[in-house]
């Protein structure tokens, strides 16, 4: 998902455990999901028994897996794929780690077991120092969002941020990750730039799509290379921290429930409240359009996208919502994306001429 991969392998590294990174996520990934998993299951269920799968074909004998309960169908997806891994002839143990206050007993056990005699100080220690190299990767996934647009040569600053993750990834203690920090922000600033006039464009929607360029379709670069100052309402260290606050992204859970008040009132599951909520945010920020990414058949995100019509025609910002799957066709998002930043583009240089844009019809 994203850069996690830097971050869990990092503990594994400090606590020295063995562990197997599956291969980068590809079109392979989503054929084994599709195969295994079950039809009108969400996209990253299939996505990530891929994972799992590769991972297992590439000599891994332990699987780990977030689980909890609903609303969304997120914490049900370790039991589901255990199941069918079992089902279909794989050799495995599968640890569900549910950070439910009444689980804790259990979760304890589980990192017991997982530490590999370890002691739970040590563990605790190398959680911190990857909680470190997080926030560091989503300060710079963040500055890299702002200035993509700007790249005298397309693709240069995401070239950049992959060099970023591979100096993260080495560094092996805090002085060592000082001296990364230093560099490779002096990294991305080297990176050839032009001036334009960008459009401002937020991205909403569920974590793990938000999160994972590949199967989001590489939706921020594509934005990016269209002209626009992207920032997203969902960062790594989100999922991580469970305190509620937004250290990189800037608003809080609760300042973005408070935003979607007037349009949902409650917790439907997932980030639905908060795709709502951080769609007004933006508007109130001044972007000039919000695209909404969400696997299909996702419940918190349907709720979302059938309030958000209204989030748009009432507070006049465009919402493009796409909806991803294994059939979503990349160059159909492609064209709906460049046909979305046409039109931001145009509203925001009508405002600049004082003329009054035209109404947003809702939805895209």
């Amino acid at each position: 998902m994203g850069s996690l991969e830097v971050v869990l392998s990092s503990i594994f590294d400090q606590m020295g455990v063995d562990y197997i990174l599956p291969p980068p996520n590809s079109q392979r990934t989503i054929e084994l999901g599709v195969k295994y998993g079950p039809e009108f299951a969400c996209f990253p269920l299939k996505t990530t028994l891929g994972n799992f799968i590769e991972a297992l074909e590439a000599g891994a004998d332990t699987l780990i897996m977030v689980s909890g309960r609903g609303p969304c169908r997120f914490g049900y997806y370790a039991e589901t794929q255990r199941r069918i891994l079992e089902e279909a002839g794989y050799d495995f143990r599968m640890y569900m780690l549910e950070f439910e206050p009444e689980r804790i007993p259990d979760l304890l056990r589980k990192l017991r077991e997982l530490k590999q005699g370890r002691s739970f100080l040590s563990l605790a220690r190398a959680i911190k120092f990857a909680f470190a190299k997080a926030v560091l990767v989503d300060r710079l996934e963040k500055k890299a969002l702002a200035q993509r647009w700007m790249d005298r040569e397309k693709g240069a600053t995401t070239r950049a941020l992959k060099e970023c993750y591979r100096m993260i990834r080495e560094a092996d203690t805090y002085a060592s990750l000082r001296k990364v920090e230093r560099e490779a922000f002096q990294l991305l600033e080297s990176v050839p730039k032009e001036a334009r006039e960008p459009v401002r464009i937020g991205i909403v929607g569920e974590f793990y799509l938000v999160l994972e360029p590949y199967f989001n379709l590489q939706v921020e670069e594509q934005l990016g290379n269209l002209g626009a100052y992207v920032e997203r309402s969902v960062y790594l260290t989100d999922w991580l921290r469970p305190t509620g606050n937004n250290p990189v992204g800037g608003h809080s859970d609760a300042e973005s429930d408070e935003a979607a008040r007037p349009f949902l009132t409650h917790f439907v599951g997932g980030e639905g409240i908060r795709s709502v909520g951080h769609t007004v945010l933006y508007q109130r920020m001044g972007f000039d359009g919000v695209v909404h990414v969400m696997p299909f058949t996702c419940m918190p995100e349907t709720i979302a996208k059938s309030i958000l019509p209204r989030v748009s025609k009432e507070l006049g910002i465009p919402v493009l919502s796409i909806v991803i799957d294994e059939m979503t066709g990349r160059a159909g998002v492609a064209t709906r994306l460049e046909a979305f930043v046409d039109l931001a583009r145009h509203r925001r240089k009508a405002k600049m001429r004082g003329e009054r844009p035209q109404p947003v019809p809702g939805l895209l």
